[in-house]
């Protein structure tokens, strides 16, 4: 679990590169400054981590590119003590993110594999989310609704029903939308029955799958 000077300068180098492509919100920056991201990869994959790219984590499933965490991110306008549930939690990268940035992380991860690495790594990392689940993100968890913000860090075909109706008024749900390429979309909810639509072009993600028991 090394984390050097080097490691430190390479998410110095990436959090300016961010900023430069548009990321505005200094929290979110601070974040990508503070969490260690090559412990969230392959140590293969080590040598690549602060590169702005997607990898590879097992399962079939990536790591996101970390301009993606950081958009997703600012479009959440994270608030200390928010309470965001995060759909996928993959390799535990954006959790880290929120969870540093103030806010208190409900997380579902329907691939065991990744589920079980990230219930290790995270409390290794002094990285503790409120709340990690393995289960079918279609439903979201209403047990502890509602919430907050709401992410979803898959393509999804259409907007679960379940998590728009998760979300407090005044809520944000930030989902990249599509089946091969997704339009990232974020939902304000102005009522109970009314929401606000937004579009922020063109991104790519493994699918959201669903019909996990």
């Amino acid at each position: 679990m090394r984390d050097t000077s080097k490691h430190q300068g390479l998410r110095n180098q990436l959090a300016n590169q961010l900023k430069e492509k548009g990321i505005t919100d200094e929290r979110v920056l601070e974040a990508v400054r503070k969490v260690p991201r090559h412990l969230f990869l392959n140590s293969g994959f080590e040598d690549f981590a602060y590169q702005d790219k997607a990898f590879p984590i097992g399962a079939g499933q990536t790591i996101s590119q970390p301009y993606t965490v950081a958009f997703q991110s600012q479009l959440l306008e994270v608030q200390k003590d928010h309470k965001i549930l995060e759909i996928g939690t993959g390799s535990g990268y954006q959790t880290a993110i929120l969870c540093v940035m103030g806010a208190k992380v409900y997380s579902v991860e329907r691939q065991n594999e990744l589920f079980k690495q990230t219930s290790i790594l995270l409390p290794k990392l002094n990285i503790r989310p409120k709340h990690l689940s393995f289960g079918d993100g279609y439903k979201g968890l209403p047990n502890h609704a509602p919430f907050d913000s709401i992410i979803v860090t898959a393509g999804a075909p259409i907007i679960p029903q379940a998590l728009m109706a998760q979300l407090k008024i005044g809520g944000r749900l930030v989902i990249p939308l599509g089946e091969k390429h997704q339009i990232m979309t974020m939902l304000i909810r102005k009522n109970a029955t009314q929401f606000e639509k937004h579009e922020f072009g063109e991104f790519r993600f493994v699918p959201l799958l669903e019909n996990k028991n």
